[in-house]
């Protein structure tokens, strides 16, 4: 045997072991890789916004079939999370969201009719309130459940935009709140089409608790004061979601 063939055999030798121990590290056994643009046990992969040659960041998002978690002058203690639908009401109305998320700009507006007369919300400054919300607006991005970033009052989501900040709102025309905390999202279904209710947490596996061929909007203008007696615990909470979003 020459000296040639030997080292060719060694270095098949060396490409076989190689390939043998890539295949025996099973994904499965990396760490828990959790947080805002990854999840543990997913079958699908899909590129991030940036890496498409034509993406802009701007989104303008429409939303109708709106309903309200309560009201605006429930007694405490209240639930403004609604998850067994059992104190959700339609409200007409409707909301207008054209943000770029690039340059984390862009207005949030809600005009709604509500018992007690014209509602409207709007985000005034936009604000990262941790570093998962990326400036203030985000896109694509996991949130809530357990995903590493938000809290657990939603399930676990694709969020395909989100926006945080300070804003305030209007009733009749004259100011009701101002400088409150604002967040908006549209998301996977996070509730049931037909119920309306929400389940937190999934059966099994690492996925939300959510409908993916269902999107909606949620948004809320919570005060900065806190209530234990409320949940979430704020002494204001007004919570809102729209089961039919539009794209433009």
């Amino acid at each position: 045997m020459t000296m040639k063939t030997k080292s060719v055999i060694s270095v098949r030798t060396l490409l076989t072991f190689a390939f043998i121990f890539l295949v025996s590290c099973d994904v499965t056994s990396q760490p828990d890789s959790r947080g805002p643009s990854s999840q543990p046990a997913t079958e699908l992969g899909i590129y991030a916004p940036h890496q498409h040659q034509f993406y802009d960041g701007r989104f303008i998002i429409s939303a109708n079939g709106i309903h309200q978690v309560g009201s605006l002058n429930d007694t405490p203690p209240w639930d403004h999370m609604g998850d067994d639908a059992a104190n959700v009401n339609a409200v007409d109305g409707n909301i207008e969201i054209d943000v770029n998320e690039i340059d984390n700009t862009g207005s949030f507006i809600a005009r709604l009719d509500l018992p007690e007369g014209k509602f409207v919300v709007s985000l005034d400054r936009i604000h990262e309130f941790s570093s998962c919300q990326d400036g203030g607006i985000a896109a694509f991005l996991y949130e809530h459940g357990d995903a590493g970033c938000g809290d657990s009052n939603w399930p676990k989501s694709l969020l395909y935009v989100a926006g945080w900040g300070y804003g305030s709102a209007t009733l009749n025309g004259e100011s009701l709140y101002r400088d409150y905390e604002i967040h908006f999202m549209v998301t996977q279904g996070m509730r049931h089409r037909e119920t309306l209710a929400v389940t937190l947490t999934p059966e099994s596996g690492n996925a939300g608790s959510v409908n993916p061929a269902t999107q909606q909007l949620d948004f809320y203008i919570r005060s900065p004061a806190r209530s234990s007696l409320n949940h979430p615990d704020r002494e204001i909470f007004d919570h809102f979601f729209a089961m039919e979003v539009t794209w433009h």
